[in-house]
């Protein structure tokens, strides 16, 4: 009889303590939720609460958060992931890539002009930028003004290349800059010319500020109808976050988005270090903000790119032995490393792109005299790219705690000529992403959308395989430097939540934490990784709500 009415105290109890449970908002069920948390990394269900999780578990421990007004999701044992975030994106201008003439994937000159043509005569007398085109998909000749002349002479035009370090003027452009054979380089840029002296359009890295001062700046609501666009195509692609680099002009259209409740991905906004003052000055230290908006960040570059051959080597390229790559002006006058050096001292975070192997040494020297220059705190500092590494400089970067930001997707895009550009000996050590691990780096990865695609899908398919676009390195490009694709995914949210300081409110499904997920096609754990590729996202949660659903879930 006592034993009958343990039980059913027993009981009772039990029910009690499930009646006082929080009922969710809503619960997810009957999934494969990986949930990038060692203490539990395998769940069946997770439970939300207004934005926050409150339970992660099996089916049954999850359906007692289960009330009379919790929504209940049945993922019918598809894989749910934390909600991706890209380390690196240039997001604004990705939406205004979306409204301008697209020239990625155009092979022929012939192509480019007439794209070109088109454009301009669905819009006349508008300046025409945007672009992305990439000249070694017709044999590496560069553009020049004389292929789009006669059909831009009432649209100025600038179209830069895929890796935004070069890019095409017209001559009606050329005109507005004051850019004639007289003009001399600016230093840390480059004026391409033909062997009259004449300029050919091309201007590189710093050139190219001569045109950008002459383009008329978008209006408050042609930045934020931008912003809407790659809005769209974030939610489609699972991301739940970004680190931008932008503007305070971005930061507006940003905060203007948030206040009409319209902001449907969280932003980590990295300003250009020139105004460090300004934000110091004003007290803020990273991360300043709300878990929509954050700044505190400022981005740098050191160098140009690969593809431009004004990335900085300590040897010569291949390609072209006249060259080493450019420094920016900023290196070369001494501006960054006094920047850089007060910013830290106001507790503000250095992302600063370097790519060639030079580029990253002088970076990390940098970082260095920091070091030993300014009070410890926690810091964080990030390289971004960190393509090309000097073998000497994978544990420098571990020692100083650098983090390595970097574009997997860059890997088998550049892999189809980067040989050719600084030989095979330089490329061991390029796009290093197993090296780094080893070393034991914090590896972050992101798009660099829009010189790259946004999808982070296909990031981890490019670092788990390395395969080339080209189709001719089927094991992989330099195969000892892949990865796994848990390491990938890491790489794709709590490493890049600690990159933004926001390890312990995101990148994990963690009771506490922000409720982002995202819902996959196919178990890419699972599938051979040369799949990965074509999965899809079927459904992305933003704080709880359901922002993407795809027509097949």
């Amino acid at each position: 009889m006592r034993f009958k009415i343990f039980i059913l105290a027993f009981f009772i109890s039990q029910q009690i303590l499930i009646s006082q449970m929080p009922k969710a908002d809503i619960i997810f069920i009957n999934g494969k939720i990986w949930t990038v948390d060692k203490s539990k990394p395998i769940a069946q269900a997770v439970a939300v609460l207004g934005d926050k999780i409150i339970g992660v578990g099996t089916n049954t421990e999850i359906k007692k958060y289960a009330g009379k007004n919790t929504k209940v999701v049945d993922l019918k044992g598809r894989l749910m992931l934390p909600g991706f975030i890209d380390d690196h994106t240039h997001f604004v201008s990705g939406g205004f890539q979306l409204m301008s003439v697209d020239l990625r994937d155009a092979k022929t000159p012939d192509e480019f002009a007439k794209r070109i043509k088109e454009y301009a005569e669905k819009n006349p007398g508008r300046w025409i930028t945007g672009g992305d085109w990439d000249h070694e998909l017709w044999g590496g000749e560069l553009p020049r003004k004389e292929w789009i002349d006669q059909f831009t002479q009432q649209n100025p035009v600038f179209v830069t290349r895929y890796d935004g370090h070069m890019g095409l003027a017209n001559s009606a452009a050329l005109k507005l800059a004051g850019i004639t054979r007289e003009t001399p380089d600016p230093p840390g840029g480059l004026i391409v010319r033909d062997e009259n002296g004449e300029p050919t359009g091309i201007l590189k890295d710093e050139a190219m500020s001569l045109v950008y001062r002459v383009i008329p700046e978008p209006t408050l609501e042609e930045r934020i109808n931008a912003i809407k666009l790659a809005l769209e195509e974030a939610k489609k692609l699972g991301l739940t976050g970004i680190h931008d680099i932008g503007t305070s002009d971005d930061l507006r259209a940003y905060q203007e988005l948030y206040k009409r409740g319209e902001l449907t991905i969280r932003v980590y906004l990295r300003l250009p270090i020139s105004q460090w003052e300004d934000l110091a000055k004003l007290g803020i230290q990273v991360p300043f903000g709300n878990e929509f908006i954050r700044i505190g960040s400022l981005k740098a570059f050191a160098d140009g790119s690969l593809g431009s051959m004004t990335a900085l080597f300590f040897d010569p390229y291949n390609e072209d032995p006249n060259t080493r790559g450019l420094a920016t002006d900023i290196v070369q006058d001494g501006r960054l490393e006094k920047w850089a050096t007060e910013a830290d001292k106001a507790k503000l975070q250095l992302s600063i792109h370097a790519i060639g192997d030079s580029a990253n040494s002088l970076v990390l020297s940098i970082f260095e005299k920091i070091v030993e220059k300014n009070p410890t705190w926690d810091r964080r500092f990030r390289i971004e790219h960190a393509q090309h590494i000097h073998p000497k400089d994978f544990q420098r970067f571990k020692k100083l705690n650098v983090i390595a930001s970097m574009q997997p997707y860059h890997a088998i895009d550049d892999g189809r000529w980067a040989e050719k550009r600084i030989g095979k000996e330089r490329c061991r050590t390029s796009y290093a992403f197993r090296t780094f691990l080893d070393s034991g780096v914090k590896l972050c990865f992101g798009s660099d959308w829009n010189v790259a695609p946004l999808s982070p899908i296909l990031g981890i398919y490019a670092a788990v395989t390395r395969q080339t676009l080209d189709g001719k390195h089927p094991e992989g490009w330099f195969p000892e430097q892949k990865i796994t694709v848990e390491e990938a995914v890491e790489c794709y949210t709590i490493n890049n939540a600690y990159a933004e300081f926001a390890e312990n409110e995101k990148g994990s499904i963690s009771v506490g934490k922000l409720a982002d997920f995202v819902v996959l096609s196919e178990d890419i754990f699972k599938i051979s990784p040369e799949r990965i590729k074509d999965v899809s996202v079927l459904m992305t949660v933003l704080g709880g709500k359901i922002i993407y659903q795809s027509e097949s879930f």
